[in-house]
């Protein structure tokens, strides 16, 4: 057997640069991540740029965090005047950044999301192999905007997309020729234990959403969907589990005034934020992901199939391909209260239908979003990159255009 110390000395050291510390989206892919290359024999350094929730479970994972404050590109700061702004930041923060660099000593270093140019330029500025980690798609930002956004794929050594939506819309066409970038789709976690749903439906029709509370991720249709079955004749059982990023409390006021106004109050409860979702999952029939923009991909729609649970999609960009297979995945057209009402109304009418092929699809999904095969792809794609082979055509290979499962 394989001494750990004596993996670590072969696979090296990664420095995971992280823009928040919350554990949504690409922050619950940074855990996978720090997970999957310690148990591999990674030395894992993560650096947040705030503390937060994802601090405790990296360091229960066995990686080193530390926290510094490094700036976020935001949508705010997508024009001229920002991002003279934000550079004029790199005047303080990149010292520090170096240093953190220096005492670190990595071998690779990975930024999670394309929110993190500095991490970029200074592993550059040190020579240090950096690797952009991408998980945005942003095709409603105009085209100055999004050149923005990805110009540090530019400077990378290399690119990881989480989709074929991200890899698309980032423009990565234009690059091809350099073969640096690959796609690797999320590996996801389900819950240990399957609870199995429902035989019968009963009196009422239990939905769960899970995400933020926000106008792009369409939690309001839910609402407004919710009060569309009621008045078909179906007892809706909504629950919100999800809180809003901060600055957007006024949605989350603008939510619990439509409930009212709707008459909702016993028909939608607001959980909050909960760490670990499969009991939110459990009690529900089905889930329902109905965000107005683009998602580069979609882990609630696997979580909620891997959950043995249908699950209503709206159909565009990395969503329609995370669900692109799956039966018990019912797609319908985004932005549409009454489609996603329509899509709920067609689940309870075919409710033995649907429970049947949730079932099958969660072996599906075990099959390709094994988090075993996501470790084992990132790894490799960290290894090359920190010790690249000699050979300038072994070098391309590395980074082939087929998308890795």
């Amino acid at each position: 057997m394989t001494h750990p110390s004596e993996l670590s000395a072969r696979r090296g050291t990664v420095l995971i640069a992280n823009p928040s510390a919350d554990l949504y989206g690409s922050d619950r892919m940074a855990l996978e991540a720090a997970r999957g290359l310690v148990t591999l024999g990674w030395r894992t350094v993560v650096t947040c740029s705030i503390d937060g929730p994802l601090v405790p479970q990296l360091r229960a994972a066995g990686a080193d965090v530390v926290i510094l404050g490094v700036p976020v590109l935001r949508k705010s700061v997508l024009n001229v005047r920002g991002m003279l702004s934000l550079l004029g930041e790199v005047v303080t923060q990149l010292p520090r950044m170096r240093q953190l660099i220096q005492e670190v000593r990595p071998d690779v270093m990975l930024a999670n999301t394309v929110t993190l140019p500095l991490w970029t330029l200074a592993a550059r500025s040190r020579r240090e192999a950096v690797i952009v980690y991408v998980h945005e798609a942003e095709a409603a930002l105009s085209g100055p905007a999004r050149a923005l956004l990805t110009a540090p794929l530019r400077l990378a050594d290399g690119v990881i997309f989480n989709s074929e939506t991200s890899r698309r819309v980032s423009g990565w066409a234009g690059l091809e020729r350099r073969g640096r970038g690959r796609v690797i789709h999320n590996g996801v976690t389900g819950p240990s234990v399957v609870r199995p749903s429902r035989e019968e439906l009963g009196d009422v029709f239990r939905i769960v959403y899970v995400g933020r509370l926000s106008p792009r991720k369409g939690v309001d249709l839910v609402v407004r969907a919710a009060a569309r079955l009621r008045d078909s004749g179906i007892e809706p059982d909504v629950r919100l589990v999800g809180s809003v990023y901060p600055g957007y409390e006024w949605y989350e006021a603008q939510l619990r005034a439509l409930v009212e106004e709707l008459d909702l109050t016993d028909a939608v409860r607001f959980a909050g934020f909960h760490e670990v979702v499969w009991d939110d999952f459990a009690a529900s029939d089905v889930a329902v992901v109905p965000s107005r923009l683009d998602e580069s991909f979609g882990n609630v729609v696997i979580e909620a199939l891997l959950s043995e649970r249908p699950v209503v999609v709206a159909d565009h960009s990395g969503l329609a391909e995370a669900a692109s297979g799956f039966t018990a995945a019912l797609r319908v057209a985004p932005d549409d209260e009454e489609a996603l009402a329509s899509g709920l109304r067609r689940v309870h009418e075919r409710w033995a239908e649907y429970r049947l092929a949730a079932r099958s699809d969660a072996v599906r999904a075990r099959r390709v979003h094994s988090v075993g095969n996501f470790h084992a792809h990132l790894s490799e794609a960290l290894e090359e990159r920190a010790h690249p082979a000699p050979s300038p055509a072994e070098d391309v290979r590395w980074w082939p255009r087929e998308t890795l499962g």
